[in-house]
């Protein structure tokens, strides 16, 4: 394999952004990726329900401070008509138990920055949520499982609050999988080209090894998530610095999937295009979905599943969890909205993803445990002078767990391999 000045491991959104960062400098480079696409956990599926589906990120948020966000075209603003029913045991609730909730929401994130200077330094964000309201525990639904992946108490306070995320969010006509695709295509990537060994500390640079062969640059990017690293799939050598690898541990990834359900005929639920469905919970962690209905005025919805219950889902494996997965939001709808559901969506053709069994990713994104900060600014720290860097979501401290969080740290990188010795 040709060598090249910067090696880049991953061509997700991370390694995208550094790859053409890196020619845009006029070095050259060469993406080395596992998958046989681009995008990593950016993936769309162009036509399965008759319009793009992205299995994974859906939205580029805040878009005004999001690289990612300029490169994009057709954006549409889902905030500017962004509405949603909430039901309470199989009826919609109403418009004054909407205004409690919509209240209860309204409190939870004062109430956590309140306690952010006296808090312990290992406090995690449920230590400090609100409790016993009649919609807190939806509230803390939403923001851990849903919008988090992860359960409150397995996220640190401080980072919870540093990468609380704000508008516009823009959603994408032809998805963010394919704006990936389109601008890692003059790219020189090579697919099917697992690292399987990475030696950082050699005289003259870095080494990568698989099957693909041998290749040598004067600096590396990895871009692989953090449960990838965590796992091992990549060997080092020699082995990270402690803190380094504690950093990779700190940061595990936690588990959003979605379904896309095509409706069956005429019927659309009583929902507007992009109207929310969810139902109010008694417990943070029960296994409700939120659904988000015909996107663009599309002939199709999608639901969404985190934390626990959806790695209880992912864990019956990767032939029976998108089965079960999709079983179970026929379910979820019916609880909303009984028989009818049934009659207005198909069983086929569906999609569901699984990224919990996806070996490239083993999550969705990022969390920090509680104490643990700080570890987003280590693991983006530089090594061996610039020669060893890591990108990704995992690394951003202000856009963690985003796809625009996910290019501005792999731009970052770039500059730090670029600037290596």
């Amino acid at each position: 394999m040709t060598d090249a000045d910067i090696l880049v491991v991953g061509a997700g959104a991370a390694g995208i952004a550094a790859a053409r960062a890196v020619r845009e400098a006029g070095s050259s480079v060469r993406v080395l990726e596992a998958r046989r696409r681009p995008g990593g956990r950016a993936w769309t599926d162009p036509g399965t329900l008759g319009a793009p589906f992205d299995y994974g990120a859906t939205w580029l948020h805040q878009a005004e401070e999001n690289g990612l966000a300029r490169l994009a075209e057709g954006g549409f603003d889902h905030d500017s008509v962004r509405s949603h029913r909430c039901h309470i045991d199989g009826r919609p609730a109403g418009a004054t138990e909407i205004a409690q909730y919509d209240a209860a929401y309204a409190a939870f994130h004062p109430r956590l920055r309140s306690a952010r200077d006296a808090a312990p330094p290992d406090a995690s964000a449920a230590d400090f949520a609100p409790r016993g309201g009649y919609w807190d525990a939806t509230v803390a639904h939403w923001e851990g499982p849903v919008i988090c992946a992860a359960p409150l108490a397995a996220m640190d306070l401080r980072d919870f609050l540093d990468t609380q995320l704000s508008g516009p969010n823009l959603l994408l006509p032809e998805g963010i999988g394919a704006l990936l695709e389109g601008l890692a295509a003059e790219l020189p990537v090579t697919y099917g080209a697992p690292v399987r060994r990475l030696r950082w500390q050699d005289a003259g640079g870095v080494v990568a090894e698989g099957d693909f062969g041998r290749l040598v640059a004067r600096a590396a990017i990895v871009t692989a998530p953090t449960a990838v690293l965590a796992a091992g799939t990549i060997r080092f050598d020699p082995d990270l610095p402690p803190e380094t690898g504690q950093a990779i541990h700190d940061l595990p990834l936690g588990l959003l999937n979605k379904v896309g359900l095509r409706a069956a005929g005429a019927d659309r639920l009583g929902l507007a295009p992009f109207a929310g469905l969810e139902r109010r919970v008694e417990r943070e962690d029960e296994a409700a979905m939120t659904f988000i209905a015909w996107p663009f005025a599309r002939d199709h919805m999608m639901g969404f599943i985190g934390g626990e219950a959806a790695w209880a889902l992912s864990r019956q494996g990767p032939e029976k969890g998108p089965a079960a997965l999709l079983d179970h939001a026929f379910a979820e709808l019916a609880l909303s909205l009984g028989p009818r559901a049934a009659r207005a969506l198909r069983r086929e053709p569906a999609l569901a993803s699984d990224w919990g069994n996806d070996p490239w990713s083993l999550g969705a994104y990022s969390h920090a445990r509680p104490g643990r900060a700080d570890a987003r600014r280590i693991l983006g720290q530089p090594l061996a002078g610039g020669r060893l860097c890591f990108a990704g979501e995992a690394c951003h401290p202000r856009l963690a767990a985003t796809v625009g969080g996910a290019w501005a740290s792999g731009e970052q990188a770039a500059a730090l391999a670029l600037a290596a010795r």
